[in-house]
């Protein structure tokens, strides 16, 4: 008998833990930049502008978490009366609902006659048919009840970390004109780095998703500058 080794399964199965991490460390990288920024061109201390910037990060990092933590329950609450709908219907219209198996089997390409053998045996597993109607007819995955407080604590760490790259400059530099334009390159290269290791992550072409990320970012910073600049 020849046993054959198993098949590797290399699919990235963190997207959450990446989303998460995209929009504190890409929120984190522009928003304290362009406060910094515009706050340099009006005042002479490089360390009024650190004092304004280590500020933003701490209410910018509450309040994405917050918005995270927020999202996240929602999404959990929102599954759960999904759910308790189909558990519902399975039992009040149990025809309905064995239709609508036959009618997403039959849309995989599964002969109607074994489509309604399989709607029949979920049928005698009401806690499996419903696990199939959550996912094939609403498109619904269960999600981690744990999920809220780390996507918080993901969000929020990754805008503080996010952050600290533009205040570095003014951080170790005394001229607060001196310290943008190092803080300018040094937000641009974390965008790059940032985009880079985001795509070796999600398995997409890393230098693409490199450039992208510091074309977009960079964009989205200069904008936020110049509107910073023009409220300063």
């Amino acid at each position: 008998m020849h046993l054959h080794p198993q098949h590797p399964e290399l699919h990235f199965r963190a997207g959450d833990v990446v989303r998460d991490v995209v929009i504190g460390m890409s929120d984190g990288l522009t928003v304290p930049f362009a406060l910094a920024a515009g706050v340099s061109g009006a005042v002479s201390s490089a360390h009024l502008v650190v004092t304004a910037g280590l500020a933003e990060v701490a209410a910018g990092s509450i309040a994405m978490g917050l918005g995270g933590y927020l999202a996240a329950r929602g999404e959990a609450e929102h599954y759960l009366r999904e759910r308790r709908r189909e558990e519902r219907e399975v039992v009040e219209i149990p025809d309905q609902e064995l239709a609508e198996v036959v009618a997403i089997l039959d849309h995989y390409g599964l002969d109607p006659t074994l489509g309604r053998a399989a709607a029949r045996a979920l049928q005698r597993r009401p806690e499996r048919w419903v696990d199939f109607m959550m996912r094939f007819e609403l498109g619904l995955e269960e999600p981690n009840p744990r999920r809220a407080l780390g996507s918080a604590v993901t969000i929020g760490g990754a805008y503080v970390l996010g952050g600290l790259f533009p205040l570095l400059p003014y951080m170790l530099v005394s001229g607060p004109l001196r310290a943008l334009l190092i803080s300018a390159l040094l937000t641009l290269a974390a965008l790059a780095v940032f985009g880079f290791v985001k795509g070796r992550l999600t398995g997409t072409s890393a230098p693409r998703s490199a450039l992208q990320t510091a074309i977009i970012g960079g964009l989205a910073a200069g904008a936020a500058f110049a509107l910073a600049r023009l409220i300063a």
